[in-house]
């Protein structure tokens, strides 16, 4: 008996997660890696080194795969539609990616769907935006429409003359196009995991809350606290709804606003940002639910039965290890240890630089003030926090 073959591109540590699970489920992972020194490298076998752009690189990395899926989004689509073309089965598939790719695609899409969305419009140039500001209290959010990520391609801005520099380089033909959205004056963010195969089976964890510092997920909240029922249902609702209308095969997590009721009623939820593979927002189910975002994704690729998706804890919080002042955060894996025994460590493998996601703690219990605190102070003592 032959082991499936799952193909992954990139080498950051969403694919040095899978293998774990897929050594678990006698997955053989295949990762096409940045460098042989990569996160993803460290731990995988198979690893060859090559670009998510190198047609010749992924289709050697294809070769014999039952599965060919990815832990970014930065694959040029036209390539996967001639993997496509050639039989290779592509997860997901070229169709649904472009909608995590390009943010204008989404957002066009998203509202055929009749999915609650932030006010926002394409910009061809500043008047465009001159435009837009006015409509909306003289303040908008301007993104690139790809590429962006973790805060990055992405302003607040209260004049065209703040963008200049990208509408000069979309002129130019070295940018990408501008979109504007509204400021949204949101309570907080919350975040859903769905998973979904071929077949079309899907599962839903719980809803959770993120919480961002300097536009970079710091912390996760399982499930988000305080929910109100009728908002967690709309926002599962809303998660089904895209897996679905999308056609995603694999993880896809769908990054929310909570946005109080002008009518008082139950918050409401607009979508933010989709990502379609293993996500940050999802890094509790490692420890904290009865099926990993990281086994699903192999699951749902390979279109076996979906896992459990039940939380093993009444909460489970993340805390994410963001820079260190430590040459190496594993220089403190004993003075974690002997400061909580129930956290639960996940390092990268990277080389330290400042605000970089390093790894992340994971810390269940049944008071979630209790789990926080030591999931945020465990978190600290791998940032080499001498105040922790």
């Amino acid at each position: 008996m032959t082991a499936p073959v799952v193909a992954v591109v990139g080498g950051g540590q969403l694919a040095r997660m899978m293998a774990p699970a897929a050594t678990a489920l006698g997955v053989h992972l295949r990762v096409l890696v940045e460098s042989p020194t990569s996160s993803a490298a460290q731990v995988v076998v198979d690893a060859p080194v090559g670009s998510a752009s190198d047609e010749a690189a992924i289709t050697r990395l294809a070769d014999g795969a039952d599965a060919l899926t990815f832990e970014h989004e930065h694959v040029p689509n036209a390539l996967l539609d001639r993997l496509e073309a050639a039989g290779v089965a592509v997860h997901p598939d070229a169709a649904a990616l472009v909608h995590a790719q390009d943010k204008i695609v989404m957002r066009t899409r998203l509202a055929a769907l009749g999915v609650p969305v932030p006010a926002w419009a394409a910009l061809s140039n500043a008047a465009d935006l001159a435009a837009f500001l006015a409509e909306h209290d003289g303040v908008a959010v301007v993104k690139t429409s790809r590429g962006g990520y973790d805060g990055k391609g992405v302003r607040v801005v209260r004049a065209a003359g703040e963008v200049e520099d990208w509408f000069a380089a979309v002129a130019d033909g070295t940018g990408v196009p501008l979109l504007a959205e509204e400021k949204v004056p949101f309570t907080r963010e919350l975040a859903v995991l769905v998973a979904r195969r071929p077949s079309g089976e899907i599962r839903t964890w719980p809803v959770v809350e993120s919480v961002q510092r300097d536009g970079v997920c710091a912390e996760v909240v399982a499930p988000a606290p305080g929910l109100d029922p009728s908002t967690r249902a709309e926002a599962l609702d809303v998660a089904t709804r895209i897996a679905a209308g999308l056609g995603v095969t694999g993880v896809l997590a769908v990054e929310l606003f909570e946005v109080a009721d002008s009518a008082g009623g139950p918050p409401r939820v607009l979508v933010n940002e989709l990502a379609m593979r293993p996500h940050n927002s999802g890094h509790w189910t490692i420890d904290g639910a009865v099926t990993s975002q990281f086994e699903q994704h192999l699951r749902a690729v390979l279109d076996l039965p979906l896992g459990d998706t039940s939380a093993r804890a009444p909460w489970t919080v993340m805390a994410n290890v963001l820079g260190s002042a430590l040459p190496d955060p594993t220089d403190a894996l004993a003075d974690v240890a002997t400061l909580d025994a129930g956290a639960k460590v996940h390092l990268y493998g990277k080389e330290v630089r400042a605000g970089r996601k390093l790894g992340h703690v994971n810390v269940s219990g049944d008071d979630l003030d209790d789990v926080r605190r030591r999931a945020v102070a465990a978190a600290a003592v791998l940032r080499g926090d001498a105040s922790a």
